[in-house]
């Protein structure tokens, strides 16, 4: 049986369709961590929750960002955390943020798309904000 962890790291090596597992953890590393800049308060705190225990830190221990981005803006925080490339970085963040989306109810998915400037409900794999 895999532990909240394995299983997490295999559903993003899915989704990114990722060869090994390395890059999946790299994936959720950089992605948490640029999510968690731009969330305050108990969002934050109640996304760790449903997350295996590992994420936790990734979401709650960094500094807050100085000013939100964009959706580009987001991916290419993700790139630049990585020193990857515009596409990996986009990939990354839509496996990762696509299973944040499916672990988060829709209350707490729509108070995280609230703290976000519009246009991030695409990157969690939804149309509109829930």
């Amino acid at each position: 049986m895999k532990s909240g962890l394995e299983a997490l790291l295999e559903q993003v090596r899915e989704r990114g369709h990722y060869g090994r597992r390395p890059e999946a953890a790299r994936a959720v590393e950089s992605v948490l961590d640029v999510l968690g800049a731009h969330l305050v308060g108990d969002d934050r705190s109640d996304l760790a929750r449903l997350l295996p225990q590992q994420c936790g830190p990734l979401l709650t221990d960094g500094s807050p960002a100085s000013e939100p981005l964009t959706p580009r803006a987001f991916v290419e925080a993700v790139a630049a955390r990585d020193h990857g490339d515009f596409g990996e970085a986009r990939r990354a963040v839509r496996a990762v943020l696509g299973i944040v989306a499916d672990v988060a109810d829709d209350a707490l998915l729509r108070r995280i798309l609230t703290q976000l400037p519009p246009g991030h409900a695409g990157l969690f794999g939804r149309m509109e904000p829930v």
